[in-house]
């Protein structure tokens, strides 16, 4: 039997606020989940997380105490940066799409991202064959919207490994128009409305890219 190539495909989901904690989160002004770095399930349907926080952490444990969803949990940070560790009774939309990629031998290149308020969007980067990822779209609820971000044979050391091409037209334009200059010599609102995105959006998209960035630039020394 000839072996298959392995897929790399990176999609933005939509559809998926209507998970009763991803949506408590949404529907908050002072705190959001940023990314999921591990969901997966234990025993008796039961599964836990590891996800980053950004805001009012406080405010983070009252929406996860507030929730019948979550069985147990821990918020560690300091600042507006913090990570939850949660034992979940199930896991929602998330879970069922955790099912789906199973069981069509996928696995998630983690972490998954999770986009603002003002243009809610899970993103998520999967590797499996080309049959297995048909499938998976094909089996999605229809309440979820899917688009492709990028597409291509699975290599784990190749460049565009990093960033997308929409981050990384984004922090080519930031480069460009001065944003990293000292004094800056552009905007977020400068930024957004060059591309037609709202301000929150624009700040929030560069982080990631920085942190993906910085992160990247850390694990090789510096």
């Amino acid at each position: 039997m000839a072996a298959e190539t392995l897929r790399s495909a990176t999609v933005s989901l939509t559809g998926m606020a209507a998970d009763p904690v991803v949506a408590r989160f949404d529907r908050s002004e002072t705190v959001s989940i940023e990314s999921t770095r591990y969901l997966g399930p234990v025993d008796d349907g039961r599964y836990v997380g590891l996800s980053d926080l950004r805001g009012d952490l406080d405010v983070a444990r009252e929406l996860l105490a507030a929730s019948d969803r979550v069985e147990r949990y821990d918020v560690a940070g300091t600042g507006e940066h913090g990570i939850v560790y949660a034992h979940y009774r199930s896991a929602g939309l998330i879970g069922d799409l955790l099912s789906i990629l199973y069981r069509n031998d996928i696995v998630v290149d983690w972490p998954i991202d999770h986009r603002p308020a003002d243009e809610p969007r899970t993103q998520l980067t999967v590797v499996g064959t080309a049959i297995g990822i048909r499938r998976a779209v094909a089996a999605l609820p229809e309440r979820v919207s899917l688009s492709v971000e990028r597409v291509g044979q699975f290599d784990p050391a190749g460049d565009d490994a990093l960033l997308t091409e929409r981050q990384a037209a984004l922090l080519d334009l930031a480069v460009r128009e001065g944003y990293y200059e000292v004094p800056r010599g552009t905007t977020h609102r400068a930024l957004a409305e060059r591309l037609d995105l709202a301000p929150g959006t624009v700040s929030d998209r560069l982080q990631r890219v920085e942190r993906r960035v910085m992160t990247a630039y850390a694990a090789d020394g510096f």
